[in-house]
Parts: C-alpha cells; sequence; structure tokens
C-alpha cells in the first residue's frame, strides 16, 4: 500500500475537480494496481484513495473554479 501524497495544481483536475487513481502523477509502478476510482479534491482540497491510500491534494494557493 502506497502512503505518499501528490501535489496536485488545479489544472491537473479535470473540469468537475476531480482526478483518478491509479494516477501517472502519483509514479505508480503498476497502472493497474487497483480498480480505477474518481476521488473528489476539489470540495475539500484533498481526497485519499481508498484501495491504495494515496492522498491527493491542492498545493498551497492553488483553488479551483469559483467555489470558496
Amino acid at each position: 500500500m502506497s502512503k505518499q501524497t501528490v501535489e496536485l495544481l488545479a489544472k491537473d483536475l479535470n473540469h468537475q475537480g476531480g482526478v483518478f487513481c491509479p494516477n501517472p502523477q502519483a509514479d505508480m509502478k503498476l497502472w493497474s494496481s487497483h480498480p480505477k476510482v474518481y476521488l473528489d479534491v476539489a470540495r475539500t482540497g484533498e481526497a485519499k484513495c481508498p484501495y491504495c491510500g494515496t492522498v491527493y491534494k491542492l498545493k498551497a494557493g492553488e483553488h479551483f473554479g469559483a467555489s470558496h
């Protein structure tokens, strides 16, 4: 299990404010290490993959969309 944190820029998120894991930005050795899962990063600024534990979070100062 991975315990890494991946910092994202707002432009790294899809139009809904999320990412998929496994993700190439997480430098995963095996892209098919678990089922593809959508993680909503924009809602709270970070999201943790329930399969591998990788945390995806917005880099400090980054904001997605018009939400406050």
